[in-house]
């Protein structure tokens, strides 16, 4: 069976690979210390820190296995000048005529994506619609709560 390739800018994979880097040396260290710090108190049936310190452990264990996976099946994608059509790299104005709002999305691969920023994933619901489109064209975004239409205005 093949592995599933993620498909990541050159600069979205040096972040991965800063971020791996991090949680595998720093963050691992800091966490270790906390857990010893929290034995060294005694009884660890009722220490909240030291369980808090466990669960942390997890979570960036976890973190470290899927950006790890994620850095090994990579696909690197050349960056594209091209604006006549949307494709990763791309930010793209579009307009939800049922909201009456316009937005600006930038669409990435899925590791580079960041809600707060509007860098969306180019395997997310919308930016699987708006892929390969052009301004002026209205795609269907089909989302877990239902369809809508976004109005391409602008790609930059």
């Amino acid at each position: 069976m093949s592995e599933q390739q993620f498909e990541m800018t050159q600069k979205g994979y040096d972040e991965a690979v800063e971020r791996l880097k991090y949680l595998q040396t720093v963050k691992r260290q800091e966490i270790v210390e906390r857990i010893s710090e929290a034995r060294s108190h005694g009884d660890l049936s009722e220490n909240a820190e030291y369980d808090a310190a466990r669960n942390e452990q997890a979570a960036n264990e976890g973190e470290i296995a899927e950006l790890d996976y994620k850095i090994k099946n990579a696909k690197i994608i050349e960056l594209i000048a091209d604006t006549s059509y949307v494709h990763i790299g791309s930010k793209v104005k579009v307009y939800d005529e049922e909201l009456d709002e316009e937005d600006v999305y930038e669409i990435t691969g899925s590791t580079e994506s960041n809600a707060m920023e509007n860098k969306i994933s180019n395997e997310s619901p919308v930016g699987k619609a708006l892929l390969k489109h052009k301004k002026g064209e209205t795609v269907k975004v089909m989302a877990p709560d239902g369809e809508y239409k976004l109005t391409i205005k602008e790609i930059f």
